[in-house]
């Protein structure tokens, strides 16, 4: 029974690896970080090594063409109509901070540990396996999501562009329930062809994105140029409907903003993909930092410009959901509908590059949790001539394209909104925990009280954000909680030491940046709509429901069966030995 239970910690394995090495390598081996030792000795499970060939400037690209195509192009029309108007730019402000923030959380872990699979190697070393597998479930179901969401947004500009409406080629089959009853055959062609693409190499993926990328950019200054060119500030705060529709620059007050921000959260997901690659970079130290933060804040940039381009060029409440940009200019006289055309080329082009790395994201989170074995480790395989995880790949490819081919936009896109803040919450969470908390020498009850204090004052100030009458109570109860918040916050800080400080790269102002992110997780989660909670809710719980019957099983079987200890000695030799490592090694 001692060794099932081991088989919930992430670090279980290591330690029956130091203890069964030879004495000659000991001193060695306890140098070596657990979170490097338990990550190669997982690694080694794939067979082949992803190869080492992307730095910075490939992360950037990676990051903007994984953020920018889904983000505006997808989201910004639905996000300004139904919730935010003309505020869609401080929804994205709002939602830009957010994710830098996370996104300097991801940076610690994805320097400290430069493995595929982001979010879910990072809990499973820091919590256990099944926080990480609950995580991680609900990290490719995201990824599913979103990218079947970026696929049948592909299709309405593309048709926006060739002049073809997509209810010619969306058939609707009356038997199925609204938001499931449009085929979208386009759809699921355009995400196997990437499928094709992301199984061939990761470096001929990097150049196509490249390419990709660039010409979106083009396109982006050029929609830019032409909304401010041709709109009026005058959309800012009129309405076009001012009888039935609100005017102003907040038609729907600051829950509206905040509704917004939750909505086009989704744009940001591309960041995270970039943190999958970390495995496959050739300087993690310096080239991970540069290519998560710095693509995080250039592309909420050009979303906060083109989200003003949009609210100049028409009211909002005349806003097209499905093709916001290229409705706006097919709405304009004097000849100006083929910008309209030209709009939906690059979006095209944006949704595509946006498409091809977030497939690269998912296959790779998919691979890391194939390697744990809490799902059959066929997933796991690294092809030995492509170097990448083609069959992770190929059955995330196939199964993506099943959920384009019929779920209507607005269903997926809250879904992947509430799976994408609850994965950031969690990290951020994990950052803390690593900063105060050391395995086996450091009680880790006042951190994990401090993050169930801060999170539990969070919850009730979101809920009473939403769900309260406007009163003196209501002010007095948001105040209470600021207030409670913060000083939970000086006491922790003063009174609990850091057991753990990053060698090359770590989060600054340690806890606060990591805990305004827990806070805005929360929040933005609040704003979100119950049958989105509903869906989470089911989701989440078939995925305990498959760690119950098989996952636990399957990874203790793992650990038990030797398939780890056949290579520890190898491993830790080529640690102690090879100078490549010395990055992370403590002395």
């Amino acid at each position: 029974m001692e060794n099932r239970g081991s088989s919930f910690s992430g670090f279980g394995s290591y330690f029956r690896a130091l203890t069964q090495t030879p004495s000659r390598f000991s001193r060695r081996a306890f140098s070596v970080s657990t979170t490097q030792d338990e990550m190669s000795r997982v690694r080694a499970k794939s067979g082949s090594d992803m190869r080492k060939t992307l730095t910075w400037y490939d992360l950037v690209g990676f990051g903007i063409g994984g953020m920018v195509g889904a983000g505006v192009f997808v989201t910004t029309g639905r996000a300004s109509r139904l919730n935010a108007g003309p505020a869609v730019v401080i929804s994205y402000a709002i939602a830009g901070f957010c994710a830098l923030l996370s996104a300097f959380c991801y940076t610690e872990f994805a320097v400290a540990m430069p493995v595929a699979g982001g979010a879910f190697s990072y809990l499973r070393v820091t919590f256990g396996e099944f926080p990480a597998f609950l995580t991680g479930a609900n990290l490719v179901m995201e990824y599913v999501m979103s990218n079947a969401a970026v696929a049948r947004g592909l299709t309405a500009y593309f048709g926006s562009a060739i002049g073809i409406s997509t209810s010619q080629w969306r058939v609707t089959v009356t038997g199925l329930p609204n938001g499931f009853n449009e085929i979208d055959v386009v759809a699921v062609i355009v995400v196997l062809l990437v499928t094709v693409i992301i199984c061939y190499s990761t470096r001929e993926s990097s150049i196509v994105n490249m390419i990709l990328t660039l010409l979106h950019i083009l396109f982006i200054a050029f929609v830019v140029l032409m909304g401010f060119w041709r709109g009026d500030v005058k959309n800012f705060t009129v309405a076009g409907d001012p009888i039935h529709h609100p005017s102003g620059f907040f038609p729907n007050g600051a829950s509206g903003v905040f509704n917004g921000a939750a909505m086009v959260y989704l744009s940001y997901i591309g960041y995270d993909a970039v943190s999958t690659m970390a495995e496959e970079v050739r300087n993690p130290v310096k080239d991970i930092p540069i290519g998560v933060s710095g693509s995080v804040i250039i592309v909420t940039i050009l979303y906060c410009l083109m989200a003003a381009s949009m609210s100049m060029l028409i009211p909002y409440d005349m806003i097209d959901t499905e093709a916001p940009f290229s409705a706006a200019f097919r709405g304009k006289s004097n000849g100006w509908k083929w910008v309209s055309n030209v709009i939906g080329v690059g979006a095209s082009f944006g949704i595509l590059t946006s498409l091809l790395v977030s497939m690269l994201g998912q296959a790779r989170y998919m691979c890391v949790i194939g390697r744990s074995s809490v799902v059959p480790a066929w997933f796991a395989r690294v092809h030995p001539n492509t170097c990448t995880p083609v069959n992770a790949s190929a059955f995330l490819g196939i199964f993506t394209a099943a959920i384009a081919l019929f779920t209507d936009l607005n269903v997926l896109l809250n879904l992947v909104s509430i799976g994408t803040l609850f994965v950031f919450y969690m990290v951020a969470n994990a950052v803390i925990y690593r900063r105060y908390v050391n395995v086996g020498t450091t009680n880790p009850w006042p951190t994990l009280s401090f993050l169930f204090l801060f999170s539990i004052t969070s919850i009730i100030f979101t809920l009473t954000w939403k769900f309260a009458p406007p009163c003196k109570s209501k002010a007095f109860i948001l105040v209470a909680c600021s207030v409670v918040a913060i000083a939970v916050l000086l006491v922790f800080r003063c009174l609990v030491p850091q057991a753990h400080k990053p060698e090359f790269w770590g989060v600054p102002l340690m806890p606060w940046i990591p805990c305004v992110s827990i806070f805005l997780n929360i929040f933005l989660l609040g704003s979100l709509d119950g049958p989105s909670y509903i869906r989470f809710g089911f989701f989440s719980a078939l995925a305990v429901l498959v760690y119950v019957l098989y996952s636990v099983h399957a990874s203790f079987d793992a650990e038990e069966d030797g398939s780890f200890d056949q290579k520890q000695d190898e491993i830790l030799m080529e640690s102690a030995e090879s100078e490549d490592h010395t990055s992370f090694i403590k002395v």
